[in-house]
């Protein structure tokens, strides 16, 4: 059966699913089997073999995965890192450059500026505001521009039709991670992407029980990255495989409670007086609102503030919350509470920070499935304490 044409609430039950079902098992069995019998393969990539991420539960998640996002093909790994790596690797080699969105998730900044730059490879940050600034950017050897749906933690988003233009005018590919906003928010395919990145450990599992990562788009370029990710040993084990597969199917009834309820602890955030700004692209006042309403169906659960009182303000609140639980990661059924300056993005410099809007004084909430009247008391009687 043919899942194209269904709803995206249809393809996160069905798509992907073995026909017949194992044995009659309703739900997806875990094969903890690392090794499998030799079918007569001749590629050494198309060997049965955990490591080579074609176990059969790796297929039904790839095949999952790619029908959410409406791709070709989809590739799941360790990590969002091991994802995002191994993409970046397969796609640039000694001597290319890539231009990145000046404000990204720390792990794949430090990557891009340590990691890839050890490798040969070079890179320039661009103002994903000013499209018109980034044809000054632009060399021979520019292979790739990568961008995210929305930025960690400074909820911005870039003018992604512009993106697409300028990578297909110029012939380059286009990366987007598109963590925050989820399949169920927005689909970079159809826009015109060439590949789109998720750290499944956030929304796509949505408990804080798995570390995982994929990438979506054409057979051809995912087969490449399989490839590479096989070598760099990134496999995705079975029984995280098994939870990520669950947690799929209820991540549509999970994001539009995170999207509704985050609505409105930011609304709440905004008209507090122990509050400076609030940094969420679902609040009218955004400078990107009109942008976020025109490219998602929501704006996820993520959002930032910043408390009068700077630095000891947002660490007196981090403290006094008692339902928000002070820890890193997001996009989980618990609600997160973390200062981004001390825990995510740590590995900045002072300047790499102040170029991304970062202070000392930042919070970041991860909006979980909880009663949102109850959040928001939380936060007022920790915002009433500084």
């Amino acid at each position: 059966m043919s899942y194209e044409h269904m709803k995206i609430e249809t393809k996160l039950i069905h798509a992907g699913e073995p026909q017949p079902r194992l044995n009659g098992a309703v739900v997806m069995p875990i094969h903890q089997s690392s090794t499998y019998e030799y079918r007569g393969e001749t590629n050494y990539h198309d060997l049965r073999y955990i490591r080579l991420n074609n176990t059969p539960t790796h297929d039904v998640l790839h095949a999952k995965i790619a029908a959410l996002e409406n791709g070709e093909a989809a590739l799941v790994a360790s990590s969002g890192m091991a994802a995002i790596s191994a993409t970046l690797l397969t796609t640039l080699s000694a001597g290319d450059h890539l231009l990145v969105q000046d404000c990204v998730y720390g792990g794949t900044n430090d990557f891009i500026i340590h990691d890839l730059s050890a490798c040969g490879m070079e890179y320039t940050f661009i103002d994903v505001q000013a499209p018109d600034t980034w044809i000054s950017h632009l060399r021979p050897k520019t292979k790739a521009i990568y961008v995210e749906s929305i930025t960690n933690p400074m909820m911005q988003v870039a003018d992604l039709k512009a993106v697409v233009a300028f990578a297909q005018q110029h012939k380059i590919v286009s990366m987007i991670d598109n963590t925050f906003t989820s399949p169920i928010n927005f689909r970079p395919l159809e826009m015109g992407f060439d590949y789109v990145l998720h750290s499944c450990t956030k929304y796509m599992n949505g408990h804080h029980d798995i570390v995982a990562g994929c990438v979506v788009g054409k057979s051809t370029g995912i087969d490449k990255i399989r490839r590479k990710l096989n070598h760099l040993g990134g496999a995705l084990d079975p029984h995280a495989c098994f939870l990520l597969h669950r947690g799929l199917k209820t991540l549509a009834l999970r994001v539009r409670q995170q999207n509704t309820s985050a609505v409105e602890v930011a609304k709440f955030l905004e008209n507090h007086r122990q509050v400076e700004r609030v940094h969420y692209p679902g609040l009218e006042n955004h400078p990107h609102y009109q942008r976020a309403r025109e490219l998602f169906s929501g704006c996820s659960g993520m959002l930032s503030f910043e408390p009068k009182g700077e630095g000891e303000a947002a660490a007196k609140i981090a403290d006094s919350v008692k339902l928000f639980i002070h820890a890193p990661s997001q996009g989980g059924v618990d609600s997160l509470i973390v200062r981004p300056a001390v825990s995510s993005h740590a590995g900045l410099s002072d300047e790499e920070k102040k170029r991304s809007g970062i202070t000392e004084a930042l919070v970041r909430l991860s909006i979980g499935i909880e009663a949102t009247e109850d959040l928001i008391a939380d936060l007022d009687q920790a915002l009433n304490k500084i």
